[in-house]
This record gives C-alpha cells, structure tokens and sequence, in this order.
C-alpha cells in the first residue's frame, strides 16, 4: 500500500523526514525532490566493477548546463530523506521523462531505514540543458508486511552527497 499524500505529511517528524520540507513539493501520494546543483561523471572511457572508477565533477550554472547521450551523470537530490517502517521509491516526473531524462536509470528502490541524499543515474536520450534546485523526481512510500531488517549499516547509508559505485567492495 502507497501512502498518500496526506499520510507523507502527516508522518513528518515520525517515521518520514525530508529536509528540507516545502509543503508545496507534496502530491496526492508523493513528494518532488530537486536537483543539487553537483553533478559527478566517471572519468575512464570504459569501467570495471572490481575497480574504484575515478571521477571527476561538474556544477549545473543558474544558467543551465547541457547533458549530452552517451553519458552517465550522478547527481544527487537537494533532499536529504529518513524513512522508518517504510519503504522509500524514487521515480522520476513524467515531465522529466518527457524530454528524454532518465533520473535513475535502475536504482529507485530503498531499504527500509534508509537515510540519505538518493543519487541520481541520470542520462538523456538527446542533448537538454538542466537546472539546479529544479524539481526531477518524486519519492513515494510503501508499507512493508512482515518482520524485517531496517537497514542501518550499507555502503550508502548516512551519505553526504553523491555516491559513485561501491560495487568492487563486494569483490573484497
């Protein structure tokens, strides 16, 4: 079950934070995050999964910064979110999807006690000029049946910004 809108706001300071919080970013059953003006891409031309891929950063002007296909861009929400005895999802703004950007390309699901900036797998199917602070994708919540594990100690867990691949940790 999704919560609502309602719901979202009304667990505010419980089991949901979102910081920072605008009322105005809720919907009937989600809530707009931004885009931070930072902006990470990997430096190598091909990647290794066992490998730490080095990268390099960019930063999205008021003015706008163009992205172009071919490309992966991680970037981050302005939103650091919290969420206990529930399951956030990240989806991206069907008017987003609209010019061709993809917010995150596989990773939309969270863990149970995740608390984080969500990076952002972002790649576009032709050249678009973004924006910083803009609204790009909107987090949801499900209930969870059963017992479970909250998610407490993980590769990304309590991060401060953008996160590349930890992937070659798991070949440790």
């Amino acid at each position: 079950m999704i919560l609502s809108g309602s719901e979202i706001a009304a667990r505010m300071g419980k089991d949901i934070s979102i910081e920072p919080y605008d009322p105005a970013q809720l919907n009937p059953n989600s809530y707009n995050l931004r885009l931070h003006e930072e902006l990470l891409v990997y430096d190598a031309p091909v990647l290794d999964m066992k490998l730490e891929n080095k990268v390099s950063k960019l930063t999205i002007p008021p003015t706008g910064l163009r992205l172009d296909p071919g490309k992966l861009y991680l970037g981050r929400t302005l939103e650091y979110t919290r969420s206990d005895k529930l399951v956030p999802m990240l989806e991206g703004r069907s008017s987003i999807g609209r010019l061709g950007m993809f917010v995150h390309v596989t990773a939309g699901f969270g863990d149970v006690g995740f608390k984080g900036y969500w990076t952002l797998e972002i790649f576009v199917v032709q050249p678009l000029i973004i924006y910083p602070d803009v609204e790009v994708c909107q987090i949801y919540y499900h209930h969870i049946d059963g017992t479970y594990t909250t998610y407490k100690n993980g590769k990304y867990q309590n991060n401060t910004g953008i996160q590349p691949s930890k992937l070659y940790q798991d070949f440790k």
